[in-house]
């Protein structure tokens, strides 16, 4: 019998700073001037999504949200496209509707350089008085370059930039300073990603806590990529509750979300 998760989504207590954009074309033509957007704010945010920003141009509408961390990309795409495609039709007997091709790319405060940086950094910067410990800890961080997070996952329907930052925390900052105990969640770490679908590009196992960064699988929320590492994680140290209930999940990408405000500025 498979032992059950020790972390369920009902029992979660995370921390997030998640942010996207959508993109959409027309069919054919140009998408007509219809004044909807505000209508769909209420409709957004039952679905677990704020609308931030806009730029429509064209044949092309662009949106920006936040989002809660039960939303995935797929999720995102299919509320945006269907709730705005509804009421413009609703609105205009002329519309043919959206391509059937769109766009999502997760956004943050930082871009994805800064974020792998400050990944890579966090062995120097917890400044251990031991230079032998600090050698050790300096195994437990990798790099991937391979693992290029600047490029989408396609489907049939459109691609997807989702990148994750996920950090997780040592029950109370216990430290760890076992290294078979470390090299089990580094190496843990990348089985869990190859079996669920992700990629890794750079982590950090530190003595208290971890840092990941990611390009997820646009089929999963943030909040079940989360679970999955902690569970799988717990059952990898021999099911025992490692983690924190909660966890830290924001995303990034190439640019950062001043970039899409000025584009949004200037509709």
């Amino acid at each position: 019998m498979a032992p059950q998760p020790l972390y369920q989504m009902h029992g979660v207590s995370p921390a997030y700073q998640l942010r996207y954009t959508w993109t959409g074309w027309a069919s054919r033509g140009d998408l007509p001037n219809a004044e909807v957007l505000e209508s769909l704010r209420p409709l957004w945010e039952q679905d677990g999504m704020r609308l931030l920003e806009h730029r429509w141009s064209g044949r092309q509408v662009q949106l920006a949200f936040s989002a809660r961390p039960d939303v995935s990309p797929v999720l995102l795409a299919g509320r945006a496209k269907g709730r705005l495609q509804y009421a413009i039709r609703k609105a205009t007997s002329d519309f043919p509707g959206f391509s059937r091709i769109v766009a999502v790319r997760s956004v943050g405060d930082n871009c994805r350089k800064e974020v792998e940086e400050y990944i890579l950094g966090q062995v120097a910067k917890e400044g251990f008085v031991d230079p032998r410990f600090e050698s050790l800890m300096e195994e437990f961080t990798i790099c991937h370059p391979e693992v290029d997070l600047s490029r989408p996952s396609e489907s049939v329907r459109g691609r997807y930039w989702y990148n994750l930052h996920l950090v997780l925390v040592v029950v109370q900052r216990y430290r760890i300073v076992d290294r078979q105990r470390l090299g089990s969640i580094r190496d843990g770490c990348f089985r869990i990603a190859r079996k669920k679908g992700h990629a890794i590009s750079v982590l950090s196992v530190m003595p208290d806590h971890l840092h990941v960064a990611m390009r997820g699988d646009y089929r999963q929320s943030p909040q079940e990529i989360a679970l999955g590492f902690q569970n799988n994680l717990a059952y990898v140290l021999g099911q025992v509750r490692i983690w924190e209930q909660g966890f830290y999940v924001g995303t990034f990408s190439e640019y950062d979300m001043g970039a899409i405000r000025v584009r949004a500025a200037g509709s």
